[in-house]
């Protein structure tokens, strides 16, 4: 668990992060969002230090960071960043095992732990092992970046804008590998982002930031369906809440007994994905792999329903 209490950050006399408190739980995904100099990145940088905190604190399973030294502090704690920051002379394997090599890991786990990593992002070490970053696309260098965060089995992850270089299909598919590593991992992220889409997709808890104060912290279907200011509406787009509302919740929730033409959808997509296939394929039901059909009218009555 991570505790922030009262933090505050101040530059010059310019407060830009304002007695921010929350706490987010162990095994969740928590996504940090606003507009730029909102004051995200620098709270993230504060959680391990490369900030430090003008007032407040911050513990991590009880224990107050302040009292950590720095660098061994950062230890626990992955950190992957926009553009990844991967080491371009450092083969994949070299990159990933910089932080266990730090902890005096014997060369057999390291070995073993690049590996286990490199499998779960679907990444064959033996192909990918002794490759360079120069020779990997954007979305697999993301991927390592990722990797060489988890790789000391970290307490928590920190992640900074870490698809914002990515274009917009890798993106989707990084934020997917993301969100099933996780879950297979149960690791502890605080991720920060300036795209609410994203905030949606990816969070158990979306803290919403605004000049330095965090104005609402909530699940994603409070956030859309009761957004606690103007600024959080502003972000989230009145016309897009209906659509946001629907990639919260999955077919499986709609579905009914009957058939249907056309390819399947699986139960575990979202109502949002079923309404493309839908539109893109013409079509007014699809059938669902599971069994069972979505139709484009359940899908229309939950998106009309008030908040």
């Amino acid at each position: 668990m991570i505790e922030i209490t009262r933090l505050t950050k101040a530059f010059d006399h310019k407060v830009v992060v304002d007695n921010v408190s929350m706490t987010v739980e162990t095994g969740t995904i928590t996504v940090v969002v606003g507009t730029s100099g909102s004051g995200k990145s620098t709270l993230l940088r504060m959680i391990n230090r490369l900030e430090e905190p003008s007032g407040g604190e911050v513990r991590i399973n009880g224990q107050a960071t302040s009292g950590m030294t720095p660098h061994l502090l950062r230890r626990r704690i992955g950190y992957a960043i926009q553009g990844n920051g991967l080491f371009p002379h450092h083969t994949v394997a070299r990159n990933i095992g910089a932080v266990p090599r730090l902890l005096n890991w014997p060369k057999a786990q390291i070995t073993d732990r690049v590996d286990e990593l490199l499998d779960l992002f679907s990444m064959p070490p033996q192909e990918f092992r002794h490759r360079y970053p120069r020779e990997l696309s954007g979305g697999q260098q993301q991927r390592v970046g990722v990797a060489r965060a988890l790789a000391s089995r970290p307490d928590l992850l920190l992640m900074d804008e870490p698809f914002g270089a990515l274009d917009p299909i890798i993106r989707h598919r990084a934020q997917e590998d993301l969100a099933r590593i996780q879950r297979q991992l149960g690791s502890t992220i605080i991720l920060v982002t300036h795209d609410m889409e994203e905030a949606i997709r990816l969070g158990d808890k979306v803290a919403v930031m605004d000049a330095g104060r965090l104005v609402q912290y909530a699940p994603p279907s409070d956030i859309i369906a009761r957004p606690a200011t103007r600024f959080v509406g502003e972000m989230l787009g009145e016309v897009d809440r209906p659509l946001r509302l629907l990639s919260l919740i999955p077919v499986a929730d709609v579905s009914e007994p009957g058939d249907a033409p056309g390819a399947a959808i699986d139960a575990a997509a979202s109502l949002r994905d079923a309404l493309s296939a839908c539109l893109w394929s013409g079509r007014d039901a699809l059938p669902v792999v599971q069994g069972g059909r979505i139709t484009l009218k359940a899908i229309r009555a939950k998106a009309e329903q008030p908040a």
